[in-house]
């Protein structure tokens, strides 16, 4: 997190936030990836995701969080790991983010402070601007990271979504079940 905060009166925690959490909308490139793009001379795209993240994301989508993408480049990689995540809401080669934040906002009747994002650079400025819960992964640039209540300890595509699935999970006290479930015979 972005240093020790003590709550105020009147002030909500990042906690509170995280606990009213209804949709999480993540970047791609520097966030579920490390930022690198792989093209071979085919014109083939390669993108490389992290296990722990994915993971996360469907138990946060087991647990009744709906969870988007919302992307400024286009990739078939992106449509199959959203789909291998049961990820419906996939918005590519979106310039302006704050279009398909607003689209879904509206789909889903959700307030602003209801959703989060993960964001890593200036193009995820104007939503991390609006969202009740702007988080910035590790490695993100400063201009993004004021606009962040949280920034995750892991680098994008390193685990920094995980860090935030986990922490949404934890808030909501859903943790614990969760993770019994891997206990059942």
């Amino acid at each position: 997190m972005k240093g020790k905060r003590t709550p105020q009166k009147g002030v909500v925690s990042i906690r509170e936030k995280a606990r009213g959490v209804k949709l999480l909308i993540l970047d791609v490139d520097g966030v579920l990836t490390d930022g690198s793009i792989i093209l071979d001379n085919e014109g083939n795209e390669y993108k490389s995701f992290h296990v722990r993240d994915g993971h996360g994301i469907k138990m946060l989508i087991k647990a009744g969080v709906q969870v988007a993408i919302i992307t400024g480049r286009h990739s078939k990689v992106v449509d199959r790991r959203a789909h291998e995540l049961g990820i419906t809401e996939v918005f590519q080669k979106c310039f302006l983010k704050t279009a398909a934040y607003n689209i879904l906002r509206e789909k889903y009747s959700l307030s602003d402070k209801e959703i989060a994002y993960i964001g890593d650079d200036i193009v995820d400025v104007p939503i991390m601007a609006k969202v009740g819960l702007p988080v910035a992964v590790a490695d993100a640039v400063a201009e993004l990271r004021q606009y962040a209540l949280f920034v995750t300890k892991n680098r994008g595509g390193r685990g920094a979504v995980r860090e935030v699935t986990d922490f949404i999970l934890k808030a909501k006290g859903i943790w614990e079940g969760l993770f019994d479930e891997y206990f059942k015979v």
